[in-house]
C-alpha cells in the first residue's frame, strides 16, 4: 500500500485580513482537504511586512505545521530570537552562514519523515546571497536518507527562475511551490520526475487590493513615483493556496485552492 500524505499549502497571509481568513476558514479547509500537513507563509502577517512573535503563535495554533517565509523576515527585530527557538518556523536557507534561523525542518506526519525547505530567489530580488540551486540541491544531499517527503517553499519574484529551480530538481522534491507576488498562478502540474510545482500559491489577504494594499495608495505610488508606504486594506480576504496529495514521495494530485473562509 502507498505511503500518503495530504498537504496544504497557504501563503502569504497578508496583515489581520489575512489573519481573520485562517482563523475563521483553517479548519474547514483542513477537513475538506483531508490534510496531514499544514503549511503556512506567514512573513507578510505584521501590517503587511515581517512577523511579530504573536503572530507565530496565532499561525501554529491555528493549525499550521510549518511557517516559511522570505525576504520580509527580517522586517521586525522582535522576530530574531524566535527564529532561533521556533524550529517550525523557518527563514530562507540561502542567507549567509551566521544569520539567524533555521532553512529547513523535519517533521513526522502519518509514520513518515517530511522535509520542509525554504530557499529565496535573487532575480529582480535585491537579494546577492547564495545560490538558491547550489543551496537546494546541498540541502537535499544532506537529508538523504534522513527524510521520506521533500517539499520546498521558493520565495521568488521570477517565475523563469522559479521554473528553472522546478527542472532542476524534479524527481528530487516531491513539490516546490513559489510564494512572494501574492497573486495564484493557473500553472499547477506534474512534473515528467513525479514533483509537484506551481509558480505562485497566491496570498491568503485582501481581495479588493493591490497584492493585499490599499488601490488608492498604489495608485498614488505609481502616479507619483514617491516612495510613499504601502498599507495593508482591512477588508474581506481570500484564501489562496494548494491541496497535495503526495504517495511514496511523489505528488500523485495537486489543485489550486481559492476561496473565502466561513465567517
Amino acid at each position: 500500500m502507498a505511503s500518503e500524505i495530504r498537504a496544504l499549502i497557504l501563503g502569504d497571509v497578508v496583515g489581520s485580513p489575512g489573519s481573520r481568513a485562517l482563523f475563521f476558514g483553517l479548519k474547514t479547509l483542513i477537513k475538506e482537504t483531508r490534510a496531514d500537513l499544514i503549511i503556512v507563509n506567514g512573513e507578510n502577517a505584521a501590517s503587511g511586512f515581517g512577523m511579530m512573535p504573536d503572530d507565530v503563535h496565532r499561525l501554529l495554533t491555528s493549525g499550521a505545521d510549518v511557517i516559511t517565509s522570505g525576504n520580509h523576515i527580517w522586517q521586525k527585530k522582535e522576530i530574531l530570537p524566535v527564529l532561533d527557538s521556533e524550529e517550525r518556523l523557518l527563514r530562507p536557507a540561502n542567507y549567509p552562514p551566521g544569520v539567524p534561523g533555521h532553512g529547513f525542518c523535519i517533521l513526522e506526519k502519518k509514520r513518515q519523515r517530511v522535509a520542509v525547505m525554504n530557499l529565496l530567489g535573487r532575480s529582480r530580488m535585491g537579494f546577492n546571497g547564495l545560490c538558491p540551486f547550489q543551496t537546494g540541491k546541498k540541502i537535499l544531499q544532506q537529508l538523504q536518507g534522513k527524510a521520506d517527503v521533500f517539499i520546498l517553499d521558493f520565495h521568488a519574484e521570477d517565475p523563469m527562475e522559479k521554473e528553472a529551480l522546478a527542472c532542476y530538481l524534479d524527481g528530487q522534491l516531491s513539490l516546490i511551490f513559489g510564494t512572494h507576488t501574492h497573486i495564484q498562478t493557473a500553472d499547477e502540474r506534474i512534473l515528467p520526475g513525479g514533483t509537484g510545482y506551481i509558480t505562485d500559491i497566491g496570498m491568503v489577504g485582501p481581495m479588493d487590493s493591490v497584492i493585499g494594499s490599499d488601490p488608492q495608495q498604489s495608485i498614488r505610488r505609481s502616479l507619483s513615483q514617491l516612495p510613499l508606504k504601502m498599507e495593508v486594506i482591512d477588508n474581506e480576504a481570500l484564501i489562496c493556496g494548494l491541496s497535495v496529495v503526495i504517495q511514496d514521495g511523489k505528488t500523485v494530485q495537486i489543485d489550486r485552492i481559492r476561496q473565502f473562509p466561513e465567517s
